[in-house]
């Protein structure tokens, strides 16, 4: 059973980020663009994560699994202590823990950052997430009807919020 190092995201994780997002982008619901994004996409997640953690999971081999992020949920001073969460892992992956190591990572040094309150936007379509995230202690907050749209079909984001301390 391989061992998962987890740690910030670096300049080199590039290219296996914008894959793995890209992945999502094509495959389903849970990554928003309607294309891919170029790798220089990378640069504006780097400065989505401007002064919040970040986190890649790789193998004990070096191969890239996965990666998240916290960010801004809005930029006033009102909501500093709160952020927005966003993760992806290898498809192949999901269902190990290796999400569950994520968040714990993530919320972890989000309170080292005073963060306090944790919202995910997640796609109505991604049954997988929603449960994901009620698992972790997550509850919807929030629900706007039909206000995305992607390969022609309609979908709601569910917004759903942790507390932690």
């Amino acid at each position: 059973m391989s061992q998962y190092l987890l740690e910030p995201i670096g300049p080199s994780d590039q290219n296996a980020v914008i894959d793995l997002f890209n992945h999502y982008i094509e495959h389903s619901f849970a990554a928003y663009p309607e294309h891919k994004v170029p790798y220089e996409f990378f640069d504006m997640f780097l400065s989505m994560c401007k002064d919040h953690p970040s986190v890649t999971v790789k193998d004990n081999e070096g191969m890239f699994a996965g990666f998240g992020m916290l960010r801004s949920h809005n930029p006033m001073p009102a909501f500093s202590h709160t952020a927005e969460i966003t993760y992806f892992i290898r498809p192949e992956l999901t269902g190990k823990g290796l999400g569950s190591q994520m968040l714990d990572f993530l919320i972890a040094e989000g309170k080292k950052y005073g963060i306090s309150h944790v919202l995910a936007s997640i796609s109505s379509l991604n049954e997988g997430s929603i449960r994901f995230h009620q698992k972790h202690g997550f509850t919807e907050c929030g629900r706007f009807r039909g206000v995305a749209r992607k390969k022609g079909v309609f979908f709601d984001i569910i917004w759903m919020q942790k507390t932690i301390e």
